[in-house]
């Protein structure tokens, strides 16, 4: 195994951090924070290595480009982070048996965290203030994509960690060759945790050959149903900002879902996606409302590949239901689990969509792109958990956590 002594490593790290204190810890990350903001040209420079090897027009570039205001927003997410409580040693339960003893349930880290990603040096940073809150050590995978950022934001972040005396191998950088994936994804002993975030295509990899317990994040196919009942003026402002906020993220919308009663609305919500060049692959209905009324260069019949697609792109996919149930089943029959949405004014309709929709956020009259770490109060995110073993939307710090039990005798021993 060619990473085995650098997981070696990492393993002895997540145990010493048992003992650093929670103030070091925030102070880390505070600093963390100032020289990320202090470092930008650095990082910069090393972003654009990997962004000219990068064809612009490819969905991942959005992803994979940093600017000086989003490392601002990256250092004020950490800073948040710091500023959070910690989820470690939180008594979950207790109790006093009959016989004396005294059990509690607390919570602890789970270790050491293996995250595979693409083309988001972004998460480099997410996940290791998160996994340091924590209280584990993280190995990390990036894509050869993001390797110069990656390895630009490691070497700051363990220079840190060397200025507060915490051992630099809480955090490792693996190279970005296809043998080291498979080597980290049957590392049991090492690591106690894999997070893919990436494509459906990585996470059907991860998930296949892991020999390690794996939670499921990243793949986002949205959907917004516009009921009967929605609002006009609501509709268009949410289905243009869930498409065209950030296309390129797990949390944009790819197929608008309208009622068969509301297609003269349609022409109206497209209007907007129409300036932002949207590019729209729309149902046989659909279509017929949306000729002549959108650019012709912009508008494709909708085939079956454009339903139960995640675009990260500007582009996305309209069906027309003629009714309540049609649309369940169209979302439930494509959804990834990710976020789904309803835009109605019927409390009845909205409360049946919450209960019948299987995904791990469901929205109502409001966007999609708020599926999001930060805007759930949690100060960061290290993915969003798809299944519903363990975790499930945005996961952070509690999510980061396992617990065991505390067993405090005096001299008791267990009858015959």
């Amino acid at each position: 195994m060619k990473i085995e002594q650098q997981l070696k490593k990492v393993l002895e790290a997540s145990r010493k951090l048992n003992l650093v204190e929670e103030e070091t810890v925030k102070s880390v990350l505070l600093d963390l924070a100032d020289k990320a903001e202090a470092g930008t040209d650095f990082i910069l420079t090393e972003n654009k290595k990997d962004l000219d090897r990068m064809d612009p027009n490819d969905p991942k570039y959005d992803r994979l480009k940093l600017t000086k205001e989003r490392i601002e927003g990256i250092a004020s997410d950490i800073r948040n982070v710091a500023g959070l409580d910690s989820p470690v040693g939180k008594v979950l339960k207790e109790s006093v048996r009959p016989n004396g003893l005294k059990i509690k349930k607390v919570t602890v880290p789970f270790g050491v965290i293996g995250i595979i990603y693409e083309a988001r040096p972004n998460v480099t940073f997410d996940v290791f203030s998160l996994c340091l809150k924590s209280g584990n050590a993280c190995v990390l995978k990036g894509g050869s994509d993001a390797i110069y950022s990656n390895q630009a934001i490691v070497s700051l972040i363990q220079d840190v960690l060397k200025k507060y005396e915490v051992d630099e191998d809480t955090v490792a950088l693996l190279p970005a060759g296809r043998e080291e994936t498979n080597e980290m994804l049957r590392a049991r002993g090492y690591i106690d945790l894999i997070i893919p975030r990436g494509s459906q295509g990585l996470i059907n990899f991860v998930r296949e050959n892991a020999t390690i317990p794996v939670i499921e994040t990243g793949a986002g196919i949205c959907h917004t149903y516009f009921d009967e009942y929605g609002d006009a003026d609501k509709g268009r402002e949410i289905i243009f900002n869930a498409k065209t906020r950030r296309p390129s993220v797990c949390n944009a919308l790819d197929c608008l879902v309208i009622h068969r009663k509301r297609l003269s609305d349609l022409p109206a919500f497209a209007r907007r996606l129409a300036e932002a060049e949207v590019v729209i692959y729309a149902d046989e209905n659909a279509y017929e409302s949306l000729k002549g009324n959108y650019p012709g260069q912009l508008l494709f019949p909708a085939t079956d590949e454009s339903f139960g697609t995640e675009f990260l792109s500007l582009k996305m996919a309209v069906k027309t239901v003629g009714s309540f149930d049609e649309a369940l089943a169209h979302i439930n029959k494509y959804t990834s689990k990710h976020s789904e949405a309803i835009i109605s004014e019927d409390p009845e309709r909205v409360g049946t969509f919450r209960k019948l929709v299987d995904a791990s956020s469901v929205y109502s009259n409001t966007s999609t792109a708020y599926t999001d770490g930060a805007q759930f109060g949690l100060g960061a995110e290290i993915g969003i958990s798809t299944q519903k073993l363990h975790a499930r939307g945005p996961m952070a710090l509690e999510e980061l956590t396992s617990y065991k039990w505390i067993i405090e005798g005096d001299g008791q021993v267990r009858p015959k």
